[in-house]
């Protein structure tokens, strides 16, 4: 339900570090919303990353991939194989070949987000609502209010579509799981297992879900830190 948006004050401390840096919105989220229909998917949305890495010709990316967007991780991985130097999940979901986002989240919350989109999104969208941000730990009211209007709906099969892709690229890349504390998401227990079970390096963050609009200066650094890049 985000956009580039979100990352709007992380980008601007990375830029004055002297890192190049890409925050692109997924097809029908942020201003690209006018774009979203049934037909946008996961296949869509990794098609989105990828194509940047080859249209602008980029190489050495250190992937920053936030909540929904890790499913992407591997079938990105595989198509720009060679592009990519590391992968950060931060706060992110961590599937397997076969399986789709809902397969990771919890049952009830799986079947929550089903009945939302049959009930209120026409059977093919979760609408954005400002209840969710309770869910993300946004408390800060003035946070809030800016955040609320600017959340897209979010097509459910982004979170229905099947993830195909070979697990050999992103296995071969360095990667690092940025979680928040405070306070955690149930949802995310099952990845953090996964990125343990990998050895992954684990960096945490005392922030809710929308770490990088709660904390933009401690996401930066963590950021840094990650992907072995100096401080920001």
């Amino acid at each position: 339900m985000h956009g580039g948006w979100c990352w709007r004050s992380v980008r601007d401390l990375l830029a004055r570090a002297g890192h190049r840096v890409f925050t692109p919105s997924l097809t029908g989220q942020g201003e690209h919303r006018h774009l979203l229909g049934p037909d946008v998917g996961v296949a869509t949305h990794m098609a989105d990353v990828a194509d940047l890495l080859h249209y602008e010709d980029l190489d050495d990316v250190h992937l920053v991939l936030h909540s929904y967007a890790g499913v992407l991780a591997g079938p990105v991985a595989g198509r720009a194989a060679g592009r990519i130097a590391s992968v950060t999940f931060l706060g992110a979901f961590v599937v397997r070949p076969g399986e789709c986002l809902l397969d990771v989240e919890p049952p009830g919350t799986a079947d929550r987000y089903r009945a939302l989109a049959a009930a209120e999104g026409d059977g093919w969208c979760l609408p954005a609502d400002a209840s969710f941000l309770i869910q993300w730990g946004i408390t800060d009211e003035k946070l809030a209010a800016w955040v609320a209007p600017r959340l897209t709906a979010f097509p459910l099969r982004c979170q229905t579509d099947a993830v195909d892709f070979d697990p050999g690229p992103l296995a071969a890349l360095p990667a690092s799981d940025g979680r928040h504390t405070r306070p955690p998401l149930p949802s995310l227990e099952r990845s953090a297992d996964r990125a343990r079970e990998r050895g992954w390096d684990v960096h945490s963050l005392p922030t809710g879900h929308d770490m990088m609009l709660e904390d933009p200066l401690a996401t930066a650094h963590l950021l840094t830190r990650a992907t072995g890049n100096g401080t920001a």
